[in-house]
């Protein structure tokens, strides 16, 4: 997949996934622009140096005027891949307050103000563009969002949204879709569940080639899917 001096962003892109999509995007020649919130994770970041790979600090996406100055301050994009999400665990009736809305902000939220503020940035530039969401898994198995009923719901609406907004630009060149992972083999996901079946787990590499198809220039049909990628779970 070539993505030749083409410019993307990618939220979320410090992450164990956001690592996996950056590396293959600057392999095929892309440009990376990528918010951070946190500082510990940029000076982390094993390509901060690349010389393709641009951060950006003080970005909060769940607030409208900051995702507005982000994108304001990039060039004309080819794509905008929308990774930036987080995790709740727990019976629904034991969640407070703060946990609901904080997971409707991180996950729905700062998908759509990031799929705003990317259309106003394609028309900007060009006709055309592509946007890449991530639902999860529970976003389209409802039931097997047991003990996490709030991040399912969060995920099934980035699903909706992502459906509904392909439908509404299509006519314009953008092309819209989604991934839904299964349990990712993630550093992280390995310490939580040591006695897992790890085999049965999609690796990030493998999430992260379906992304980039799914941005590519090569994908010129594809939109409004939610692409399942649960590995062999």
């Amino acid at each position: 997949m070539d993505f030749n001096g083409r410019h993307v962003v990618v939220t979320g892109g410090t992450g164990a996934l956001g690592l996996g999509v950056v590396t293959a995007l600057v392999e095929a020649g892309g440009i990376c622009h990528i918010p951070y919130t946190r500082e510990s994770a940029a000076a982390e970041f094993p390509l901060r140096d690349h010389a393709r790979v641009v951060l950006y600090g003080e970005a909060d996406l769940t607030d409208a005027e900051s995702v507005e100055q982000l994108y304001d301050r990039l060039p004309p994009l080819w794509a905008s891949i929308h990774l930036a999400g987080g995790f709740a665990y727990g019976p629904l009736r034991d969640l407070e307050e703060d946990v609901l809305h904080q997971q409707i902000a991180v996950n729905l939220l700062t998908c759509a103000l990031c799929c705003r503020q990317a259309l106003r940035s394609f028309t900007r530039g060009r006709n055309g563009g592509r946007i890449v969401n991530v639902a999860a898994r529970p976003a389209l198995e409802w039931r097997t969002g047991a003990g996490m009923a709030i991040y399912a719901a969060a995920k099934a609406a980035v699903a909706a949204l992502t459906v509904a907004l392909a439908e509404e630009v299509a006519k314009e060149g953008v092309l819209v879709n989604a991934v839904a992972p299964s349990i990712m083999d993630t550093p992280a996901n390995r310490k939580d569940m040591p006695k897992a079946d790890l085999s049965a787990w999609p690796k990030v590499e493998e999430v992260a080639s379906t992304i980039l198809f799914l941005a590519s220039p090569e994908n010129r049909v594809t939109r409004g899917a939610i692409v399942p990628v649960y590995g062999k779970a």
